[in-house]
């Protein structure tokens, strides 16, 4: 779903449980991938903005309180531009072997969320985004992928998201 309203952007974010702490060998593809994928997402079509701390991408932001949460947190123009990136390349295949890195939770760690253009969403926000959607499913403050919504926040709009690769949400 594309947004013709150049007002609104689309934010993301995904939380992930760590099976291993990152300087472990367990996680070593993961990490030596962080950069490439991430500049990969900075060149992308219709990337605006990702979290990031000194060290260049999220890994040491705190996020739920966990500290063996992590979160990757960006601002897309629209879902067809987030869903070309996630779906092709380095990320795809990192996204394919996500059972190697990260525990299998049964509560949702994805979430999606209209704001402002310009806007540059908070952890906090995107924290209350998340925990929203946990306890009331999708709406138009916030959604998933395969329950999304337009900038206005009318009608559920279904996206085809591949089985294998999705959020089960």
């Amino acid at each position: 779903m594309t947004t013709p309203d150049a007002a609104y952007q689309l934010a993301q974010v995904n939380i992930g449980r760590l099976k291993a702490p990152l300087d472990s060998p367990q996680l070593k593809d993961f990490v030596d991938n962080l950069d490439p994928v991430n500049a990969d997402a900075d060149a992308a079509d219709g990337f605006v903005w990702r979290l990031e701390s000194d060290s260049g991408n999220a890994t040491d932001v705190p996020v739920l309180g966990d500290e063996w949460l992590i979160i990757n947190m960006s601002v897309w123009r629209d879902s067809g531009a987030l869903t070309a990136y996630m779906y092709q390349g380095r990320h795809r295949e990192m996204l394919a072997r996500r059972r190697e890195f990260f525990e299998r939770v049964q509560e949702a760690m994805v979430v999606l969320w209209w704001v402002p253009a310009g806007h540059r969403p908070t952890v906090a926000e995107a924290e209350q985004r998340l925990l929203h959607l946990r306890a009331n499913g999708p709406t138009p403050y916030a959604f998933t992928l395969r329950t999304s919504f337009p900038a206005q926040g009318a009608e559920p709009v279904p996206l085809a998201v591949p089985d294998d690769l999705g959020c089960s949400v």
